[in-house]
């Protein structure tokens, strides 16, 4: 089952990789304040989450929420929202972004890396402006 579904998603995940590199890559390359927070944001709340649930890999742990954090930026397309709003999507779009990453970087952790990349996109909603 593991293999059907790596065999499946992963040519798609890449070719939609490739084409938002060549969209992206057509506006001017710039990391707003509010960005970079919410980067540091999901990559601390994420190594905190993994401390506490018992998997001791800060660095994985932090790439992990680093991409839900900017992930959750990504979608509310750098626009600032009040606390608390929209809280349900940005824990599911760090969770499914955190679960993603952890099929691409080869980590079998499904059900953690959901928990982290959901903590990460809490805590950057929480953050709000």
């Amino acid at each position: 089952m593991n293999r059907i579904l790596k065999s499946a998603l992963l040519p798609s995940l890449i070719a939609t990789s490739l084409v938002s590199a060549n969209l992206v890559s057509m506006k001017p390359v710039s990391a707003d304040n509010n960005q970079i927070r919410d980067i540091g944001i999901g990559a601390g709340a994420s190594t905190v989450t993994g401390e506490i649930t018992g998997h001791h890999h800060a660095a994985k742990n932090a790439i992990n929420g680093a991409a839900a954090g900017a992930a959750v930026h990504a979608i509310d397309h750098g626009n600032c929202h009040s606390r608390g709003s929209h809280v349900v999507r940005d824990v599911g779009i760090g969770a499914g972004t955190s679960t993603l990453l952890g099929l691409i970087t080869n980590r079998h952790h499904t059900l953690s890396n959901a928990v982290n990349g959901a903590v990460a996109g809490g805590a950057v909603n929480l953050a709000g402006c």
